[in-house]
């Protein structure tokens, strides 16, 4: 399909989702990098036990703990 004929199909608000190749499709700045992180043993109990309240794994809870502080510090500094 032609550039033309897709901007018209998709400015008349149809569905374009078969014209794409979405098998290497990826958003942006999501891509995972692994980083080791020591903690003390205390810093692991309590996380865990949290973790489990939750109902989330140890990582989840960290990644949204990370997450939450960096969107207040991102709103601190604006």
């Amino acid at each position: 399909m032609k550039a033309k004929r897709f901007d018209q199909k998709f400015d008349a608000g149809k569905d374009i989702t078969g014209d794409l190749d979405l098998t290497k499709a990826r958003r942006a700045g999501v891509d995972a990098k692994r980083v080791n992180v020591d903690f003390p043993n205390w810093m692991v109990r309590s996380i865990d036990q949290e973790a489990t309240r939750l109902g989330v794994t140890r990582q989840s809870l960290i990644k949204m703990w990370l997450a939450e502080r960096l969107e207040q510090q991102k709103a601190a500094a604006n």
